[in-house]
């Protein structure tokens, strides 16, 4: 039986191992700190819009630890600014030619993967997760965890798509192997342009100008670059009915993962690899990108601090990024 190592196990590393786990996959966790006490103490406790179960997955703090084989599958779910050092843990421990998926957000995660490790696949997540406290995570929907695509990095399908599909889609996601796997995660980068946003002004703040602004600079990047997305009919038409957001008892309706990691006082967060990869293509294809580069400066100012989340106005934004 093929062991999923889930490398990061915040709100979509925990919902993702959970789900395996209660689908008898052998699962093993890796996360730190006091998330880490806690799930090695009294288990992963996961939220749900239909129950609460606390589930004693085996966890631990480093790769090294749970000797890693060939036929295991590596799940890299760290935010994508933790991924190199990650990477570098596993590539000591781990045999070459281990499968490794990145399932995380931003276009940067697989081909640093595929630096070190030839058998690399991108997975395209969609759920609303929520991590705030150590042993615990949300997930808002059911009866399907929800919608992920996946595929070999760069391109194709092969046999080992098919398997880790099969046994995601056992474990309640709606799976969609994807030779072009890639075009769907440079969708999600568009639509995640705005997590920053919620970030700087909280998460009541839904659309507006600065949303706008973001998403007119990448696709100028994006038309740039050469990069494709998925339109926005098809990108909903495949998920409209596959997940549906549910309420969970005793939470309310959060911010995205950017805001939760201010809250949490992560000490960084992965606007670099979402707003700042704009800023990052909008340099080498001379491309500006003003709004983009100011909410990157801005949210790692917040980071850094760990102060004044969601304290700033529309207003202050559009002031911030000049006309």
């Amino acid at each position: 039986m093929t062991r999923y190592v889930i490398y990061g196990a915040g709100g979509v590393g925990g919902v993702l191992g959970a789900r395996l786990f209660q689908q008898e996959n052998e699962v093993a966790l890796i996360c730190r700190g006091a998330h880490y006490d806690a799930i090695a103490d009294n288990g992963l406790r996961v939220d749900g819009p239909e129950d609460s179960v606390r589930l004693k997955i085996p966890v631990a703090r480093h790769p090294a630890e749970l000797g890693l084989a060939e036929d295991d599958v590596v799940v890299l779910t760290m935010k994508s600014q933790d991924t190199l050092e990650a990477l570098e843990a596993l590539r000591r421990c781990a045999p070459p030619s281990i499968v490794v998926v990145c399932a995380q957000n931003g276009i940067a995660n697989e081909p640093a993967a595929l630096r070190f490790f030839p058998n690399v696949y991108g997975a395209c997540v969609v759920c609303a997760t929520t991590y705030l406290a150590p042993g615990v995570v949300k997930a808002n929907h059911a009866p399907t965890t929800g919608a992920l695509d996946l595929g070999r990095y760069p391109n194709g399908i092969d046999s080992q798509v098919l398997a880790i599909a099969a046994d995601f889609t056992e474990a309640t996601w709606e799976t969609s192997p994807r030779d072009d796997v890639m075009v769907w995660k440079q969708t999600k980068l568009m639509r995640n342009l705005g997590n920053v946003v919620h970030a700087l002004c909280g998460p009541d703040l839904r659309r507006g100008p600065i949303f706008d602004r973001l998403r007119e600079e990448g696709e100028a990047v994006f038309a740039a670059a050469g990069l494709d997305t998925v339109s926005a009919s098809d990108w909903g038409e495949e998920r409209q009915d596959l997940i549906r957001f549910l309420p969970v008892e005793g939470y309310e309706d959060p911010g995205g993962s950017t805001w939760q990691s201010l809250i949490r006082g992560a000490g960084s967060v992965e606007t670099d690899y979402l707003n700042g990869e704009i800023v990052l293509l909008g340099r080498l294809h001379g491309v500006p990108t003003p709004a983009n580069a100011t909410l990157a400066r801005l949210a790692n100012s917040l980071a850094f601090s760990g102060s004044g989340v969601g304290s700033m106005s529309e207003a202050d934004l559009l002031r911030a990024i000049g006309p």
